[in-house]
Order: structure tokens, then sequence, then C-alpha cells
């Protein structure tokens, strides 16, 4: 087994450290959530954790880790007797984002169970988990299925397998802990809620600290015991400070000015539900056992909303994360701490003095709950203003007269500066007709392994969803045969089925958007960028993958590869500036050039083109392969290349004012889908926007096969 890297020797992350000392004083504070860049040391950190964990007792050859003072009565290996227990560490559990079901909830021999009666279950990482840290490294890529085992686990403290009618039940109450990096993607908000605290991690900008991670890393590779026995004494200090704190919580009075200023901070933050008060005031209780405290103080508070309330105030992916600290003081004044009585013994030692022959970690005693919400970029302030800026420096106005278009300023007129994005509706959904098998999601129409049941087939490979009508049927005609005498079927590996499912598919929306002059009025690109906003928050809710690309000028470019982070597109779309000529081609063919690369790498997930022009074709661009053909002509043929792929297209028509040519709609017919006006595409005036989409590529094909 390999040495891990101490918990005290790593430098900075004191809001990171101080979340996850806090949940190993009260696991009831309900788990962390890490957010930052790679190689912030997120996963060592969290890993070096379950070093610092007391010992749990355990009933022996209990694989269910039951308590031997109170164990679970429905345990499938008990009943048991109360009696001295086993000590062992505390477990760190880590789940894959690519497990199985079966492996997170454990397995249930189906053939024995229907032949047999007998519930031979063989336990899943859930199992391993309770009483200890089940540890979820990139959790925003988990698949939905298990998001929602863990959600049922999290919330009940227990874990069902059932199946058939066949039932199994066990105690599953862990310590939950999440890294995930958010430009890959973010969390669905039930799973998000269900995190207690949150932390925004960053690596830090100063040479000296940034000196002291690279020789501590490289002395712990060189030599990994040698360095865990040099920080062996830090270790065993937090770890008596822990095990004090745990034992000092249930003394800790959590007042009424204290609750007070906890609802209060909930209330004005606009935070759903009541989960965020329950936390705070766990969190708060926890952090005055660490100060060595019986009672919590405002500061306690102050910390508390810091750790659990910026992941509950989000409203959409395009939030930025975090608190107003000045609207967060401004709450907490109005209810001051009452006297406390003075504490008998004095405040122990920080968790972040030193290592050997330094001041510690940060540089600086550790005790008092650090006053910051996270580590941040040096310049940098806690909360993304609202009104973007022009790179002028001046605002940019909310709504400006849209004024005709000089014919000159669609021949190459100069780069005009970003406008702000009208606000977000939602939208109709896309589809793409037929039917996939993709990842999950919620968007086209795929065989899945969640869903209704359509039909049974043979099992291709391990057996994962019974069919049971059709095992049955395929088992009645051999009973005689292999010698049936009583009540139960006999039943062999050839008669299981599978049941076949459908359900719903996660797609690649890949964006086309033209930024060109013909584009550049302010009230018209401020229109599309909301809609392309609205249709990525679509994206986000169905899970599915997004692309962004833009043509202006002589060119297209993948501002966007495809990813899972709508939040990344919605960022590059509020920078995208406009002007020059109009390139439509040189954009269709970047769009078939990605969507060719992203079905090599993967095959399954099909993709749903989103066009958003008034369909002008100004300039050819780099796509001129013949000098005799027009730029009108050429997008048409790449139109047409990309509807012979099958691509699946809708074009978001922004042309605007009395004289309209309906160069969209030619676009639209040339890649075989429909065309959909800015006020068309909201979803209380576009009626049968899904069932077009599928008529326009349906009737295509007729007329391609007659």
């Amino acid at each position: 087994m390999s040495t891990p890297y101490p918990f005290t020797a790593v430098v900075g992350q004191s809001d990171l450290r101080l979340a996850l000392l806090l949940n190993a004083v009260s696991p009831a504070v309900g788990g962390v959530l890490v957010r930052g860049e790679k190689g912030t040391a997120k996963s060592t950190a969290v890993r070096a954790l379950s070093t610092l964990l007391p010992q749990v007792d355990v009933v022996p050859g209990c694989r269910f880790s039951c308590a031997p003072a109170a164990p679970d009565p429905a345990c499938p290996d008990g009943p048991h007797e109360p009696g001295p227990g086993n000590a062992r560490p505390a477990r760190m559990v880590e789940l894959p984002v690519g497990a199985s079901e079966d492996r997170l909830v454990g397995a249930l021999d189906i053939e024995r169970a229907l032949a047999e009666g007998v519930k031979a279950f063989e336990p899943g990482l859930l199992a391993d988990a309770h009483r200890g840290i089940l540890y979820v490294d990139e959790v925003n890529l988990l698949h939905d299925h298990l998001i929602d085992l863990l959600l049922d686990a999290a919330a009940m403290g227990a874990s069902y397998v059932e199946r058939e009618g066949v039932s199994v039940r066990h105690a599953a109450r862990f310590l939950l802990v999440g890294t995930m990096n958010p430009e890959e993607g973010e969390l669905r908000p039930q799973l998000l809620d269900r995190f207690g605290l949150t932390v925004e991690v960053a690596a830090s900008r100063e040479p000296a600290q940034r000196v002291e991670v690279v020789r501590r890393r490289l002395a712990y590779e060189d030599d990994p015991a040698g360095f865990a026995t040099r920080w062996a004494g830090d270790e065993h200090e937090v770890r008596a400070r822990v095990v004090a704190a745990r034992a000092l919580l249930p003394q800790v009075v959590l007042g009424d000015t204290a609750l007070l200023q906890i609802a209060a901070t909930c209330a004005g933050f606009e935070v759903d539900g009541m989960r965020a008060d329950i936390v705070m005031a766990r969190t708060a209780t926890a952090l005055a056992a660490w100060a060595g405290r019986t009672t919590v103080l405002k500061e306690d508070v102050r910390q508390a909303a810091l750790l659990a309330l910026p992941h509950r105030r989000r409203r959409n992916p395009f939030d930025a994360p975090g608190l107003d600290e000045d609207k967060l003081d401004e709450i907490l004044d109005r209810f001051p701490d009452e006297d406390p009585e003075p504490d008998p013994e004095p405040e122990p030692e920080g968790p972040d003095d030193g290592g050997p022959g330094d001041g510690g970690p940060d540089g600086g005693p550790g005790g008092t709950p650090p006053q910051d919400g996270g580590l941040q970029d040096p310049g940098s302030s806690p909360e993304t203003s609202e009104t973007p800026e022009t790179p002028e420096g001046g605002e940019a106005p909310a709504e400006a007269p849209e004024a005709p278009q000089p014919a000159a300023q669609d021949a190459g007129g100069p780069e005009q500066a970003a406008v702000r994005a009208a606000e977000p509706f939602r939208t109709k959904m896309l589809s793409v007709p037929g039917l996939g098998e993709g990842a999950a999601g919620r968007r086209s129409r795929a065989r899945t392994a969640h869903g209704r049941t359509t039909g049974a087939q043979r099992p291709r490979g391990h057996l994962t969803k019974l069919h049971l009508m059709a095992t049955v049927h395929a088992a009645a005609p051999h009973q005689r045969a292999r010698g049936r005498d009583g009540r139960g079927l006999v039943i062999r590996k050839d008669d299981l089925r599978q049941a076949t499912r459908e359900g719903r598919e996660g797609n690649l929306v890949l964006f086309v958007v033209d930024a060109s002059g013909s584009m550049a009025a302010r009230r018209r690109m401020s229109a599309v960028k909301g809609a392309v906003l609205s249709l990525l928050l679509d994206a986000y809710q169905r899970r599915d993958k997004v692309g962004l690309i833009t043509f202006r000028g002589a060119t297209a470019e993948l501002a966007l590869p495809p990813t899972s982070s709508v939040d990344a597109a919605a960022a590059r779309l509020e920078q995208l500036p406009t002007g020059g000529r109009t390139p439509l081609a040189a954009g269709l063919l970047k769009a078939h050039e990605v969507l060719r690369i992203e079905r090599l790498r993967d095959p399954s997930r099909r993709p749903l083109l989103v066009v958003v022009t008034d369909g002008r074709a100004t300039s050819a661009g780099t796509a001129a392969g013949r000098t005799d053909s027009t730029p009108r002509e050429l997008a048409g043929r790449s139109a047409r290349l990309l509807q012979a792929g099958g691509v699946a297209s809708v074009v978001v028509d922004c042309e605007s004012g009395p004289v309209r040519l309906g160069l969209a709609g030619v676009l639209a017919a040339d890649l075989g889908g429909p065309a959909v006006t800015l006020d068309g595409l909201r979803a209380d005036s576009l009626a049968g926007l899904v069932k077009n989409v599928r008529t326009a590529v349906t009737s295509d094909s007729n007329r391609r096969a007659a």
C-alpha cells in the first residue's frame, strides 16, 4: 500500500483544508464539493483526510460495517448481537466516473433468486463507504443514473437493491466528497445541494509559495515514507485535535442570536429551501468546537455562510459562484453578538501550524477560522460584475436603436465591441430524429439502461435488467425435459433475457453563429446572444455537450471545442465581437470538420447543428475552392454536404426589418431542417418545432429515396 501524502504538508488551500476538517469533526455537515482548476491539490488533500479520521468499531465479520453498540437490525449479514467489536481505520472509497450500477449498489444473483429464492448479494461501494468517506473525482462527469442512486442513498442513509420482487437493504451513511473542474461542466442542482460545503480553489500566484509546493512534492516522490515520517508529529497533533473537537461538539451552544444570524443570512441571499439553514448551523457549531469554544460567535456564522451558501444561490449555470461579502457583513451586523462566557481553557494551536522548520503550510497560525470565502487570484474580486464593460472601459448600454446597416459595413467594416446578451428565455425543445444509443441525457430518443421497457433480448455480457416475462417464456417449454417436480421453475443461464429500454440521450449541440457586419446592430446582436444563451441553458438542463463556431471576415473560428461546460460557452459568446463580411460557407465547412472529428471520438453521440444567421453570404472566405462559384453557391454546397452526412440541423433566422430576403429559409432547405425566427424560438410561441425537424428530415429522406 502506497504512503499517502500528509494532510498537514499541503501548502496553502486553507479553505479546502478547513472544510475537510470540519466534516471530520462533524460528519453531519454533509460533505464537501471542491471546485477548481487542475493541479491544485484537490485529490491530494481529500485522500490525505482519511488518515486523520478516528478509527471505527465494527461487528466482526460484517461486510456492512455495523456498529457493535447499535447494529443495523436489517443488515443482510445480521442479525447481530450487541457486543465488543473490532477497531479499524475509517475507509475512503473512490467511486470511478465510469462505474456500473452494480458496482455502486451491489449485485444480486438473479438466477439463484428466481430458482432458489436465495438472496445472494455482493455488496457494492456504498456498503464499503458506510461510516467512512465516499470520494468522487470529477463528480460532474458522473452518469445521471449513478447520481440518482447517490441522491437516494444520501437522503435515506440506506441503499436499496430491488429486482423483480427481490429486495436487499443496508445502511449507507457516508461523508460525500467530490472534486471537479468547472470547465468540464456543472453539476445537477439536486446533487449540488446535497454537498454541505463548497470550496473554490486556485493555484497560488506567489512565487515563494509555488516554490514550496514543488519542493515538498519532489521530496515526497523521492522518499514517500521518509517524507511522511517528518510530518508525523503534525499529523498526530491534528488527529488529536479532531478527536478533541468531536468530544467538545455536544457541549457547543448555538444561541438565539446565532440562529437569527443564520436565518437572516439565508433569507437575505434568497436561498431555496431550508437545507442551507441547517447546514450553516451545523458548520458554525463545528467551527466553534474546532476553535475550542462552547459558544458560536458571529465569526463562525460568517465563515459558515462563505462555505455553505455559494453553491446554493446560483439560479443558472451562468451565475458566478460566491457571495457578496459586504452584503453578508451588513446582514450579520443587524444582530450583534451576545457577550459570551469566557472559555476556561486557552484556544488550541491551529491546524495549519507548521511542519518541520517553518511557520506552517500557510506561513501563519491556524485555529481562527479564515474570514475569506476562498482563494482567489490577486487583484480579482469575489463577485463577477453583472454589467460587462467594453474594451474602451465604458459600460455597454442595455439597449440602443437599431440603425440601417450600410453596405460598406458588410463589405468589411471595422470590428465592433461586444454587446451584452439579452435576458435568456425558455426555448422549445429541439431533438435529433430517430433512435440513438448515446450517453444518457434528456433530449432525443435513445436505447438506454433506464427508461420504459420496450422489449427483450439475449444479454450481451453481464445481465443488468431482467425481463421477467420473457425469461419465463424462454424457460417454460423445457421444464419437463429438465425434470421439474416442484413449484419453482428450473432456470438456466440461456433462459435469461435482458430488458431493452427506451429513454433519452444527450447530444452534441454545435452552434454556428454569424458575427459578421450584417449582424452587428446592437439590438439585433443582443437578441441573438440572448437566444443562444437560452439554447445553452436548455443544453445544460438536457445534459448535452456543446460547441461554438463563429464566422466573420474571411474565416470561421472554433471558439469553443465540444465540451460539457455550457458556462464556458456563455463566456466566449459574451466576448464575441462583430463586423466584417459574411463567410457563411466557411462556417458550415468548419462545422463539418468539427463533427467529423467528434464522430470519431464518440460515435454514439449524435449531433444537432444550430446555425444562427440571417442567411447572407457575402464572402467565399477560405472555402473558395473554385473561383467561378459565388459565396451563396458555396454556402449552399456546404449546407448540402452536411445534409448528406445525416446531420440534423436548425436555422435560427436573425433577419429583421420591414424588407426580408428570406435567405435563412433557403439555407434551412439546403440543410434539410427547419428555420425558426428569434421570436418563434420561445417555448410559448412555437408549436411543433420538434415535429418540423423530424418532418423535414423524413421528407428529405423520402425525396432522395424516390
